[in-house]
């Protein structure tokens, strides 16, 4: 069988789904599209499943593509309606596995395409995948290997960073990817200050994009790799103030949109109640009053534990790194694609500050896989919400390196 070349981070040979064995189910809580191919397959089934699959399965007319050409209609508590009384998936043990999905066969993996190699990994909305990618201490590393071409995989995005007419910014991301996750991993120096120099840097690439100088990237990199070195650093960014009550505020008000919105998943529902208890948070308590249990519950319950597991985080961000093909965006907003990677690491911290003050020293590695695999399907796969963080920085000027340092310090 012919194989094609693979890029993918180490956890992901380990994965393998944990079926019923599993704390939450992917068969509920969000839209589940089904390709054209597969509906295809659907029209042409005779099983007794056929009035199922025509009475659930309706066609998307919103859809242009062949990837959300249909849609599973969920029943009213969330589920999939095509799930069995033992809570397993019928089309699958009926019909096949080929039967599934694109997106059902191929979940929590996602694949893209970059200059022609298959890039695999894994989306942190599974728990599994998130014990797997997040709890390695000695970080995420990468292997390149090959997969069989027959695999099915349901490609996000394709990029060419080869493109004929150079001093374009695609021909930089390799450059600015390899940095960002070294960055990341440069553990010198904590995670706090990593992020405020990754903002300095593509504060500066973004300069540079407006001026039509992209060709002085490289150069950069160089610059601030040497700059890493420096003893300095440190000293420079403790100068930068930490705003508890701008932090809080901003935060909360971000998540307090998507909350209004409705909450199907059942473990961030428990997290933001453990959030709000942690730091007694009431309608008749002022946000000076707030802040000031928030920035407690940080220094006494939530530091003492990251202080040695600050790798959870570190390792969630270079998946984010890779998954997303980080920095990169159509529109060439390269600061703007830092500043949603720094949102859900903050919008993740505020949280688990919150719950460390619910847990107090029960607070541990339970609790962030808990937050982060729920946070996941809330936040992170709500593309709308995205959209409207995005117009909710933009319109408030909170878009700014300023902004974000005080989102990323609490001491």
């Amino acid at each position: 069988m012919k194989k094609q070349p693979m890029l993918a981070p180490s956890y992901l040979s380990q994965f393998s789904c944990i079926g019923s064995a599993c704390e939450d189910t992917c068969c509920a809580g969000w839209n589940v599209a089904i390709d054209k191919n597969t509906y295809k397959k659907y029209n042409k089934v005779h099983s007794d499943l056929k009035p199922s699959l025509d009475k659930h399965v309706k066609r998307n007319r919103q859809s242009n593509g062949a990837d959300d050409y249909a849609r599973i209609a969920m029943k009213s508590d969330g589920f999939c309606p095509l799930l069995n009384e033992q809570q397993l998936c019928s089309v699958q043990l009926k019909l096949g596995e080929e039967y599934l999905s694109n997106v059902c066969s191929t979940y929590p993996k996602v694949s893209n395409i970059v200059n022609g190699v298959l890039e695999k990994s894994a989306t942190l909305s599974c728990p599994e995948a998130a014990r797997l990618a997040l709890l390695n201490p000695d970080g995420i590393e990468f292997d390149e290997t090959e997969e069989l071409l027959n695999v099915r995989n349901a490609i996000k995005n394709r990029l060419d960073t080869t493109v004929v007419n150079q001093d374009q910014l695609v021909n930089y991301f390799w450059e600015m990817r390899i940095f960002t996750i070294q960055t990341i991993q440069n553990r010198k120096y904590s995670l706090v200050e990593r992020l405020i120099f990754l903002g300095m840097f593509f504060q500066k690439v973004q300069q540079y994009i407006q001026t039509n100088d992209i060709s002085q990237i490289p150069q950069l990199i160089a610059n601030y790799t040497v700059l890493l070195e420096e003893k300095g650093l440190s000293e420079t960014l403790e100068k930068i103030p930490s705003l508890t009550l701008i932090q809080m505020e901003l935060l909360k008000s971000l998540i307090d949109t998507r909350v209004s919105r409705g909450i199907r998943n059942q473990k961030y529902f428990d997290c933001y109640g453990e959030f709000l208890t942690g730091i007694q948070y009431t309608k008749d308590a002022t946000l000076e009053e707030i802040s000031l249990r928030y920035q407690a519950v940080h220094d006494n319950y939530y530091l003492p534990f990251m202080k040695d597991h600050e790798y959870l985080l570190e390792n969630y961000l270079v998946n984010y790194v890779f998954i997303h093909l980080f920095p990169l965006n159509f529109n060439n907003e390269i600061f703007e694609e830092y500043i949603m990677m720094i949102i859900h690491y903050a919008l993740i911290k505020m949280h688990l500050i919150g719950m460390a003050g619910y847990h107090k020293e029960n607070f541990g590695i339970e609790q962030i896989i808990n937050l982060i695999y729920s946070f996941a399907r809330t936040v992170e796969h709500s593309s709308s919400f995205l959209r409207e963080v995005r117009e909710i920085l933009r319109k408030n000027e909170i878009n700014s390196m300023a902004y974000m340092a005080i989102l990323i310090k609490n001491n």
